[in-house]
């Protein structure tokens, strides 16, 4: 029968440690074009405007068949409910039957972390130690706690315009990690001299300067996700080695990119290579220590499905979740 999955017990089997290696193999499996996903289909809804989005993905390694339904409401939050709610719909890889209902709100924050550690895996230096965070929402603690499984953070800056929000985000990353983690005064003085930086913010206009970022940073850059929102300056995009997680995704959605393409500072081969095939060893990712990496993020289908299918074979093994019957 098919399961029913709350957020609660979707968090008590996917630790990040392990999502980690699991979203590297579906990152890829999709480079390797092991995997049937279209771009995603994007409604607008009111006038807010809020978005409504259809997320399916297929893949034999391993056997997953599935699609994420996920709503971005930005007013949320005056409702007290969080601005990103999804849900992921698993079927049956042999034959298309039901196989669970998962709540997706909490892989979508996990996953995109997750990703993101992959990209500092690969793409940051060896001895980076030094993280910005641009953002004081979920992402913020969610890539806070991805991170330091793939580096060894000594010092963590974080700003975000909401001084209330940013100093809660600041007590609770410290409280609950023991790193040394402070509220930065402004978002480039966050950005100087750090290793790694995050922007995870709903900005639609960038939020560091080009000229504030070191050389041999690397860039995780997650919160635009739209063609008309970005969260870098195009010369920061000139200075960087540009990957992302889908190049097909990108030149529709990632108006990191399509901005700086429109305003004709770069074209379409500035992205160098998807990070899954950086991965698979198919592309080189760093060449230099003074390079400037940047991963520009938008979210995958076959990221949500993987990690639905690989919760909902620890939920079955221990016995959690409501089965329910549509008959």
């Amino acid at each position: 029968m098919p399961l029913l999955l709350s957020e609660k017990e979707v968090r008590a089997v996917l630790p990040m440690s392990d999502l980690i290696g699991a979203m590297a193999g579906a990152l890829s499996e999709f480079s390797a074009g092991r995997v049937v996903q279209p771009v995603r289909q994007v409604l607008d809804v009111g006038k807010d405007p809020s978005f409504f989005a259809v997320m399916p993905a297929a893949l034999d390694e391993p056997a997953a068949v599935g699609a994420k339904l996920v709503t971005v409401y930005s007013r949320n939050h005056d409702r007290g409910l969080p601005s990103h709610l999804a849900t992921i719909i698993l079927l049956d890889h042999a034959t298309g039957a039901l196989v669970a209902l998962v709540d997706g709100r909490y892989i979508t924050e996990a996953r995109t972390a997750a990703v993101s550690a992959v990209s500092v895996k690969l793409l940051a230096r060896p001895e980076a130690q030094t993280l910005a965070i641009i953002g004081s929402g979920v992402q913020a603690r969610s890539h806070l706690e991805a991170i330091r499984h793939v580096r060894t953070l000594k010092d963590v800056r974080v700003w975000s315009p909401n001084r209330p929000h940013l100093e809660s985000c600041v007590r609770e990353m410290a409280a609950s990690t023991g790193l040394p983690i402070r509220a930065a005064r402004d978002a480039d003085s966050a950005v100087q001299a750090a290793d790694i930086i995050v922007l995870a913010t709903s900005s639609r206009t960038p939020v560091i300067g080009s000229t504030a970022v070191s050389p041999g940073a690397h860039v995780c850059a997650v919160g635009a996700c739209r063609p008309d929102q970005r969260e870098m300056p195009t010369d920061l995009v000139t200075r960087g080695r540009v990957f992302v997680d889908s190049r097909a995704a990108a030149l529709k959605e990632a108006g990191d990119v399509l901005l700086p393409i429109g305003e004709h500072a770069v074209t379409e081969t500035h992205i160098l290579a998807e990070l899954g095939a950086v991965a698979a060893g198919l592309a080189p990712g760093r060449l230099s220590t003074s390079d400037i990496t940047i991963f520009k993020s938008l979210g995958l289908a076959v990221e949500d499905v993987v990690a639905a299918n690989l919760v909902v074979e620890r939920a079955r093994a221990a016995g959690l979740g409501q089965s329910f019957d549509l008959s």
